[in-house]
């Protein structure tokens, strides 16, 4: 993964480029990010060290309505620690309860969906 090696030199060349946000603190998170990634995947590959916070199955939440969603769960603000203490950055419990939503740690379908029981 090429961003993993990236360091000061490529952080100037990015603060400089007015296509991104120019964050130096995002720029060398994201850097860390790919080096923490890489860390993890070799010693035990990342779907095992992300999936094993959830007992290694989907939480159903089991939603009736849309006044029961939470923006963060006490399983992301767990992954949140996880990944945190490997080095990864800016991902605190709500974002990484995002991110379980989206790679189907988490089902906050309503029951009512018919998406509920699919994945």
């Amino acid at each position: 993964m090429v961003l993993a090696g990236w360091g000061e030199a490529e952080t100037l060349r990015l603060l400089a480029d007015p296509g991104i946000i120019r964050h130096r603190g995002k720029i060398e998170a994201t850097f860390a990010g790919a080096r923490a990634y890489l860390a993890i995947e070799a010693r035990e590959g990342f779907s095992q060290f992300i999936w094993k916070h959830v007992g290694s199955q989907p939480i159903d939440s089991r939603l009736g309505d849309l006044t029961q969603p939470q923006a963060q769960t006490p399983a992301s603000v767990v992954l949140s620690k996880a990944l945190k203490a490997e080095g990864f950055k800016f991902v605190g419990p709500t974002i990484t309860y995002a991110f379980m939503q989206a790679v189907g740690m988490v089902n906050d379908h309503m029951v009512s969906c018919a998406w509920h029981g699919k994945g």
